[in-house]
């Protein structure tokens, strides 16, 4: 399916009345918890949702420094809109990369996409085996059925919920000798059921709930197989880091982005009665600014440096796991850096920097997580690899 449909009528570059936009509605959809519909609204009239079309489906085919600017814009706006974007450009991305989905499935995200927001998500986790990138095979499992296959199984932390268009579901088959991989699966096949369960520190609006798949019947083709590594075993992509995994930390310093402007706009307005100025004009708490913006402008460095690495050519890729650690280092110190300086004040719901506290400390939970990523170089390091 071709079109021009999906061109970025928003250049990445401007991304700001759409930032602006997003944080009118950021703290309607925190405190309710309900799927940002007027969040994914604005990202899809700007383009958002579809920039990682390929250009061989008619799409920009934004590559991944592209990707950043744009999550990052969304984070500063409404992180868990981000979220959802972020996990829908991942899929796009990887389908520009490589092929892989069912011809009529693809042409059919594509046209739901022309007419309103479509996202997409790879659902992995479950309540037993938890994070898919520590180890382990998924329960939930395709078996064969007539030219087809039956869907069963029991999802959790499944971002988007019932807005989703289509999920890409990690499995295992039932043949003798089990293959692992993802089923695309459309969002609205009879056999799916929501189980709300996201009741969450941070992104509350993310919708990550459980989902249960009961006999969903599926084409021959929805299944694309994980290969095996040499010594036999299974390994998941997630378990290390890559250029287009750095979209989630992208996200995230748009989220310390909006923490710097409420602690000016906090600080420019606070007028002590024994001070009698405002306390911006102080050198204390120009000194603690001058720390948020250390700590952003570093994690905005190590993000793009990063890709602008790989564009290089540099053989870097051993390194993005711990790279993706610095940036979610810096973007929570950031945030707690405003908060610790002003106090109760910044823990108050009325504060928005008490939105931003919690929503950044999701970054940690993205995987490869700090301590595999640490051991992981550890032991690079140590073997002398």
């Amino acid at each position: 399916m071709t079109s021009t449909a999906y061109d970025l009528p928003v250049p990445v570059e401007d991304l700001t009345a759409v930032t602006a936009e997003l944080a009118e509605t950021a703290a309607e959809y925190d405190q309710s918890g309900a799927i940002p519909v007027r969040g994914l609204e604005v990202a899809h009239r700007a383009g958002l949702l579809t920039a990682t079309v390929g250009t061989r489906f008619g799409g920009p085919g934004a590559g991944p420094r592209e990707t950043a600017r744009i999550l990052t814009a969304l984070g500063e706006g409404d992180p868990s809109v981000a979220l959802i974007v972020a996990n829908t450009l991942m899929a796009h991305s990887a389908q520009a990369a490589h092929a892989h989905w069912p011809a009529a499935y693809y042409d059919d995200v594509l046209r739901r996409s022309l007419a309103g927001p479509a996202p997409v998500n790879a659902i992995r986790a479950e309540p037993e085996l938890g994070a898919p990138a520590r180890g382990g095979l998924p329960k939930t499992t395709i078996s064969r059925s007539g030219s087809g296959w039956l869907l069963h199984g029991h999802k959790a932390y499944a971002t988007g919920a019932s807005a989703l268009a289509y999920h890409q579901v990690w499995v295992v088959t039932d043949d003798p000798q089990p293959r692992v991989g993802h089923v695309i699966v459309p969002g609205d096949l009879p056999g799916i059921t929501w189980v709300d369960t996201w009741d969450h520190l941070g992104l509350r609006a993310s919708n990550t709930h459980d989902v249960i798949y009961d006999g969903v019947e599926l084409p021959l083709d929805a299944f694309v197989e994980i290969p095996r590594s040499p010594d036999g075993v299974y390994r998941d992509p997630a378990a290390a880091a890559g250029p287009g995994s750095f979209g989630h930390p992208a996200l995230y310093i748009g989220v310390a982005r909006a923490a710097r402007t409420a602690f000016a706009e906090f600080t420019r307005s606070r007028v002590p009665a024994a001070l009698g100025k405002p306390i911006a004009e102080t050198e204390r708490i120009q000194a603690v600014a001058g720390e948020i913006d250390l700590q952003i402008t570093q994690a905005e460095t190590l993000l793009h440096g990063a890709l602008l690495r790989i564009e290089a050519g540099d053989a870097i890729g051993p390194q993005l796991s711990v790279i993706k650690v610095a940036i979610a280092r810096s973007v929570v110190s950031a945030v707690q850096t405003a908060v610790a300086a002003l106090g109760n004040p910044a823990l108050s719901r009325r504060n928005s920097l008490e939105r931003h506290l919690r929503d950044v400390l999701c970054v940690r939970v993205h995987p490869p997580q700090e301590d595999a990523a640490l051991i992981a170089a550890g032991q690079r390091v140590l073997g002398g690899s």
